[in-house]
């Protein structure tokens, strides 16, 4: 059990030990009265058991001895779990009667099936039965489907960690080995050397790119913010690439960036646009052009600035295009590859948006190229705009999963052509 499956049935546990309190001094008192003579009479919780169920978090379900709900949460119709004045989950109810008989506390991990939402995937809970007094019974459920999906991404963000560690530290092993064995042919130790130069950089920055994900992808204030340039930030992303775009006879051309500020951490926003600069050259044919073009747009909560990326490249499919912010997702792998790319720059582009308070969305048509576009607040906006987080699932903050309800809007015309367009050989 991981530890946050753990957490929530340790909580679970101290609550049903208090209500399970305040319903034995209730019996107590309660044997001291005369008895009821019919048992149709409408139960009573105990004191401040109603109170203890409003505040929780769980989802609670009070059963009297006839199977009939007495209480039951919010959450607790959510899940479904209370149907027409019944509990609907058989194993729960029989557990519920199990308890009744023996007064025994009863606790178990189940799958429901997820109803009338078309998605097959189960809902993972733990529920936990309790006597509630003499005639009462109570239920808790925690919700562990998040956990449990957190914590699968975890363990496939590991296994891909692993995987990518291994690819270059094994081609390591094996080159030096094949240098030693080729000492005395000076061509064959310079070929293998060159070799091990490149899996060298391919393992140096995947070490570095996992560092900056892990920077950018907690709830942290942002560190070292200030007012930063877009026209320093394109500058910087194309001499990134100059030396890429240069070998593939690649235009590259910015405008529209001057006297245009972001509030922000210079070396977040460095690396995203960075980026998406070197995902366009990288994914571009040969003597076709990249574009990087910014402006200022009107929001409801202060200006932004848009910058947005255009390529000619091989552009992406709509199955694509929803998971290419997932860690390691490549889209064509065999060319990530060639040209050294580990699957991270996306994931780390989106995580830098959403710290500042942004959004990076992508518009893209297979053979016709794509656009992505960081949207930002403009320096000098509400600065607590930049802890507004739209919401990882969640990628969530936690998984780095894509986002399919993010908008994915085409560029607009005043992208192309680019406004007073600087090419940059």
């Amino acid at each position: 059990m991981n530890a946050a499956v753990a957490a929530a049935a340790a909580i679970a546990g101290v609550l049903t030990g208090v209500i399970a309190m305040l319903a034995f001094r209730w019996s107590e008192r309660e044997q001291k009265r005369p008895t009821r003579t019919s048992l149709h009479t409408d139960p009573v919780l105990p004191p401040g058991v109603d109170t203890v169920l409003s505040v929780l978090r769980s989802s609670a379900v009070v059963l009297d001895e006839a199977d009939a709900v007495v209480k039951a949460s919010s959450a607790a119709y959510a899940l479904g779990l209370v149907r027409g004045g019944k509990l609907s989950v058989e194993p729960m109810l029989q557990m519920a009667r199990d308890t009744r008989r023996d007064g025994e506390i009863r606790q178990v991990e189940l799958d429901l099936p997820r109803r009338g939402t078309g998605r097959g995937e189960a809902l993972a809970v733990s529920a936990r039965v309790a006597p509630l007094g003499s005639r009462l019974v109570l239920l808790l459920v925690e919700d562990l489907t998040e956990a449990r999906r957190i914590e699968a991404v975890r363990r496939d963000f590991v296994a891909n960690v692993s995987h990518e560690l291994k690819t270059p530290v094994g081609a390591l092993s094996l080159l030096s080995e094949a240098v030693m064995d080729a000492s005395e042919d000076p061509e064959a130790v310079e070929r293998f050397a060159g070799r091990m130069q490149i899996e060298a950089t391919r393992l140096t920055n995947l070490v570095q790119e996992l560092i900056d994900l892990s920077r950018v992808q907690n709830d942290d204030p942002l560190e070292d913010a200030e007012p930063v340039r877009v026209d320093e930030l394109v500058a910087e992303a194309v001499d990134r690439c100059r030396h890429q775009a240069g070998t593939k006879q690649i235009t590259m051309a910015a405008g529209g960036a001057a006297d245009l500020r972001i509030w922000g951490n210079r070396g977040q926003l460095a690396a995203a646009l960075g980026n998406l600069v070197e995902n366009a050259v990288n994914y571009s044919p040969a003597r076709t052009r990249v574009g990087i073009a910014a402006r200022r747009v009107n929001a409801p909560g202060g200006d932004l600035i848009e910058i947005a990326v255009t390529d000619q490249g091989i552009g992406i499919s709509d199955k694509d295009k929803e998971r290419i912010f997932e860690r390691f997702y490549r889209v064509d792998p065999a060319r990530s590859r060639q040209t050294g790319g580990t699957g991270l720059g996306l994931a780390i582009v989106k995580h830098v948006a959403a710290s500042h308070g942004g959004e990076v969305t992508v518009w893209s048509s297979e053979g016709q190229g794509s656009t992505f576009t960081l949207r930002l607040p403009e320096a000098g906006v509400a600065r607590d705009r930049a802890h507004q987080h739209p919401d990882v699932d969640g990628l969530d903050d936690e998984t780095g999963e894509a986002d399919p309800s993010s908008p994915s809007p085409q560029p607009t015309a005043s992208y192309e052509p680019l406004p007073s367009p600087e090419v940059l050989p």
